[in-house]
């Protein structure tokens, strides 16, 4: 058996960020003001913007840009990797997918978040489906998300 300990590893952080434990982040950057709740992980080469807030039981993947003053509820799923080969692409980074997110933006509880492209000022309701890019500030729910009404 192969025991590794999760836990804090390689996180550029600042001062003023608060990672409530157990949480498990490596290789990710950590902007002022940043809030991590339990049982996060947060992988390498993802960017996390001032004041944003990630609630308990998310996963935020490599190629993960999120913006300032963003909230992101509780059991939200980042995904990289599209399947593009019609499987798991097994390891191989080549093929993944990245993700970027504007400022304030709120992201709902158990949402899942394809890679997309995602603009300033968006709501995006609990439970949804966001498989393509956001283009216009708004609220957008349902699987897959569609934009609702005009904030």
């Amino acid at each position: 058996m192969r025991i590794i300990d999760s836990g804090l590893k390689d996180v550029d952080a600042d001062s003023s960020v608060t990672i409530i434990m157990p949480s498990n982040l490596y290789g990710c950057t950590l902007a002022k003001n940043v809030f991590v709740g339990p049982f996060v992980e947060i992988q390498k080469k993802v960017t996390i913007g001032a004041r944003t807030k990630i609630q308990s039981h998310s996963f935020i993947c490599e190629l993960v840009e999120i913006g300032e003053d963003c909230f992101i509820g509780h059991g939200v799923m980042f995904i990289n990797d599209v399947f593009s080969s019609g499987g798991p692409s097994g390891g191989d980074s080549s093929k993944w997918k990245k993700t970027s997110i504007g400022n304030k933006v709120s992201i709902g509880s158990n949402a899942t978040m394809m890679p997309v492209n995602v603009c300033d000022n968006v709501v995006i309701g609990a439970g949804s489906v966001v498989t393509k890019d956001i283009t216009e500030p708004g609220v957008y729910a349902g699987n897959p998300a569609r934009k609702l009404r005009d904030l």
